[in-house]
């Protein structure tokens, strides 16, 4: 999922939308790897995933992948994923 965004700009494509059509496609849970440029997954999309799974999709799988730096262990432990 990080390579579908890499312009701050536009709406499209929503890393939240694309989700549901992975998940809605019989993908078993959304991985993402937030950079610290936010160059691909912004730190919001992080937290609008996370909702989106915990509302729509409770039993799939949430996992964010990244560099332990101070700032992504806080996201982390913001948002618990598995």
């Amino acid at each position: 999922m990080t390579d579908m965004r890499n312009r701050h700009d536009l709406l499209w494509p929503s890393v939240v939308g694309l989700s549901r059509v992975v998940l809605d496609a019989g993908a078993s849970g959304v991985t993402v790897h937030p950079r610290p440029d936010e160059r691909h997954i912004r730190c919001t999309d992080v937290f609008e995933l996370s909702a989106m799974l915990a509302a729509d999709y409770p039993d799939a799988e949430f996992n964010i992948e990244g560099h332990p730096r101070p700032d992504f262990i806080e996201l982390i432990n913001q948002i618990n994923p598995q």
